[in-house]
Formats: structure tokens, C-alpha cells, sequence
């Protein structure tokens, strides 16, 4: 799939710098920089949920428990 894209022509030419050296595509390049981006954004995911409990006074199996009980 195609899309369109403003890229300051700063940036064109620090991908262009990138592409010669690495000796890719300057397409190539911005998929790679997309896969990498989405990597991290999926990886934070988990590492924002990952501990939540670790604050509570609370042991879990405790709460869920009184929470269940109450149905």
C-alpha cells in the first residue's frame, strides 16, 4: 500500500545520509522505522500494566475474594 507523507526536507536529507550508508532504500528505511515504532508502542503496553497490584496493601487473592463474595 501506498500513502502520502510531508517529510521537511531536513529529515529527507537525513534519510537520504542514512539510506546511502546503511545502503538501503529510503523507503526501506521508513518501514523499518514503522516496525520499530510499533515494537516499542506494543512493548510499553504491557509494561504500563506490568506491577499495577505492586502498590496495594491488599493481597490479591485476598480482595478478589471479598470482591467475589459480595455477588
Amino acid at each position: 500500500m501506498r500513502i502520502l507523507v510531508d517529510i521537511k526536507d531536513p529529515q529527507i536529507k537525513a534519510l537520504d545520509d542514512c539510506a546511502h550508508r546503511e545502503k538501503k532504500s529510503r523507503s526501506a528505511l521508513i518501514r523499518q522505522a514503522i516496525d520499530e515504532l510499533l515494537a516499542r508502542r506494543k512493548a510499553g503496553d504491557a509494561k504500563d500494566a506490568f506491577g499495577l497490584w505492586g502498590d496495594r496493601k491488599v493481597d490479591g487473592l485476598d480482595y478478589q475474594e471479598k470482591v467475589r463474595g459480595e455477588w
